[in-house]
């Protein structure tokens, strides 16, 4: 066994700076993203909504509602967290083009 295979390979990946036009891209995409997840969700509760449960059984009854609310609640969480990230992104976006705006009038006034 040679020594080149026992040692890690390490790769250097470079960092690209943050823009307010990658935020604003981002926002959209997330935007959208989170749109949607909203839209899907609003078609599975529609959906059991409009299909109810044929049992007698009360367990059955309890267990299968409990399910619906499961999916129904991890859809919207997945829509809320995408719409958090948008939001996030949209705010970083303003911020550095406000940072960018008053760095280039303090430079002017020197």
């Amino acid at each position: 066994m040679s020594e080149q295979n026992l040692t890690p390979q390490t790769d250097t990946k470079t960092q690209s700076a943050t823009s307010p036009l990658r935020c604003l891209t981002g926002a959209v995409i997330s935007g959208g993203m989170a749109y949607a997840v909203y839209s899907l969700m609003i078609a599975i509760a529609t959906n059991f909504a409009t299909k109810p449960i044929h049992s007698i059984n009360p367990l059955v009854v309890k267990i299968s509602s409990a399910v619906r609310t499961l999916v129904v609640g991890v859809v919207a969480l997945g829509s809320g967290i995408f719409g958090i990230v948008a939001i996030g992104l949209l705010a970083l976006g303003v911020q550095l083009l406000v940072q960018e705006l008053t760095k280039q009038k303090s430079s002017e006034n020197q």
